[in-house]
């Protein structure tokens, strides 16, 4: 691993430790190799993230064997017909969105006998060409959510670009609070410490580690 890559992870790790002792760093690890994601694995890194589910598979099942320990999130748009095979590796889910997805993830829980962790993606700003749930709409799919017995732990968004995302933060911290979910995944490489300073419990950041720009 370059020494470039080190130092970014352990200055955003210090970053986040400096604002809470209670938010969880996800690497976001697409498009990087998996001799470099075991590098980061052996600094003591739990918690990563994938959006692509080929990629994932090329690399993640072997690393997953080596280190039981690790938890894997998926964080990108879902197709049901990807379902299954997200199912089998992934730990966490950042981006139920709706209830097609919670009946094939359900069928899987019910099927195989075992559970994962949800998030309800939150289409923030009402955005026509980003996916998530409206919020009108958002105490109904979480009931829906709970009739399927899945374990809905919190909700995440992605901020408009060009706008203010404390503002969007701060909204969804309101909306998990009324909702009584605890977690909040919110923050990536260009906003994590705004984030973490109104409420998130998990950031998701990649390019602040992997790029040389940091």
């Amino acid at each position: 691993m370059s020494k470039k890559i080190i130092q970014n992870y352990i200055q955003i790790k210090n970053d986040i430790l400096k604002l809470s002792s209670t938010t969880n760093f996800i690497v976001v690890s697409k498009n990087q190799p998996a001799n470099l994601i075991e590098d980061i694995i052996q600094l003591g890194h739990v918690h990563f993230g994938e959006n692509k589910l080929q990629e994932s598979l090329s690399k993640w099942p072997n690393l997953k064997i080596l280190y039981p320990n690790v938890k894997l999130h998926f964080i990108g748009p879902i197709q049901t017909n990807k379902v299954v095979g997200i199912f089998n590796i992934f730990d966490y889910i950042h981006s139920l969105d709706s209830k097609k997805l919670v009946d094939a993830f359900s069928d899987q829980e019910i099927k195989l006998k075992k559970k994962l962790k949800y998030f309800i993606q939150i289409n923030i700003d009402n955005e026509a060409q980003k996916r998530g749930i409206h919020i009108s709409d958002l105490a109904n799919f979480i009931s829906y959510c709970n009739l399927a017995n899945l374990n809905l732990i919190g909700l995440m968004c992605i901020p408009p670009v060009n706008k203010d995302p404390k503002f969007f933060f701060k909204i969804l911290k309101e909306l998990a609070d009324k909702n009584f979910l605890k977690d909040l995944s919110m923050g990536m490489s260009d906003d994590y410490k705004e984030a973490v300073l109104n409420g998130s419990t998990w950031v998701r950041v990649g390019s602040k580690i992997f790029s040389n720009l940091y």
